[in-house]
């Protein structure tokens, strides 16, 4: 059975593949983190909002992408 990872370099670039793109979220959660602080700072948002809102998000993502019998 021949599978995806059946060499050793393929597997290799998997991995690096994935710490791309573990390095890339992490920048842009660093990003993220720094706008919301500066929307606070300056009076833009409140901790509140940005909670209820991602308590919103959260919710919409949590539904079935299809209808549950």
């Amino acid at each position: 059975m021949n599978s995806f990872f059946s060499t050793p370099q393929n597997e290799v670039n998997i991995l690096a593949k994935l710490a791309d793109i573990k390095e890339e979220h992490y920048h842009q959660l660093v990003t993220l983190s720094a706008m919301m602080e500066l929307c606070i700072e300056k009076g833009i948002l409140t901790r509140e909002e940005i909670q209820k809102k991602v308590e919103e998000l959260d919710a919409i993502i949590d539904l079935p992408p299809y209808p549950m019998a």
